[in-house]
């Protein structure tokens, strides 16, 4: 199939809402010592998605700071 030429591309933004807004993301290491659990349990969270949004980057998890915090604060206010 022939690629199209750029300029046939369409000149919209990239949608950015989901990015991390942080300088330095977090390693699954880093989330685990900030949360004070296991490292399998960030993983085991992740598999039955209820712990903080994690994405990859190539092979690596990695955390936005700012989304673990706010996770953490969701999580204790409904604990309340």
């Amino acid at each position: 199939m022939p690629r199209r030429p750029r300029s046939a591309l369409p000149a919209t933004e990239p949608d950015t809402t989901d990015l991390p807004t942080c300088e330095r993301l977090w390693t699954v290491q880093e989330v685990s010592d900030f949360l004070v659990v296991p490292v399998e349990t960030l993983y085991q969270w992740r598999y039955l998605d209820t712990g903080p949004e994690a994405f990859r980057v190539g092979k690596h998890l990695r955390y936005d700071p700012d989304e673990v915090r706010r996770w953490l604060v969701t999580k204790c206010r409904g604990a309340a």
